[in-house]
């Protein structure tokens, strides 16, 4: 397994864990039953900031592990993460679009920033998921 292919790996499970814990936090502290007067904030900062570390720890811990590990990029390792990241990124533009859209429609700010963080997840999740399987089966040939 390349460097690049670990990197894909940890970005998406971090990502996921993360996001799961965000859920789960946010969902346990509903008590009149709306979501919308649920305290978030915090949660969300300390979720991002924590996968964030997490992610720089666990590569850290990686490269101490295994410090002959080829840390450098070939063509292909190039091709993967232009591949993955074109396939997360998308994932950027449409909550962009839908935060506007939501803005727009005046709906309320709990609702705008979650759906901003959930689309930064799904972007992390996806796009590694490309790597990952990219990385497992090969780029396609156009």
């Amino acid at each position: 397994m390349t460097h690049q292919e670990k990197r894909a790996w940890i970005m998406l499970v971090v990502s996921a864990v993360a996001y799961a814990v965000y859920v789960t936090v946010v969902l346990s502290r509903v008590d009149d039953g709306r979501l919308t007067s649920t305290p978030y904030a915090a949660a969300l900062l300390w979720t991002i900031g924590g996968a964030i570390a997490a992610s720089i720890v666990v590569e850290i811990a990686m490269g101490v592990a295994n410090p002959r590990a080829s840390r450098v990029s070939d063509d292909r390792d190039r091709e993967i993460g232009r591949l993955g990241d074109h396939v997360g990124q998308a994932f950027v533009g449409i909550g962009a679009v839908s935060a506007m859209l939501m803005a727009l429609a005046q709906w309320h700010w709990f609702w705008i920033a979650n759906v901003i963080y959930l689309c930064f997840v799904l972007s992390a999740v996806i796009g590694s998921l490309a790597k990952v399987i990219v990385y497992r089966r090969g780029v396609p040939q156009w």
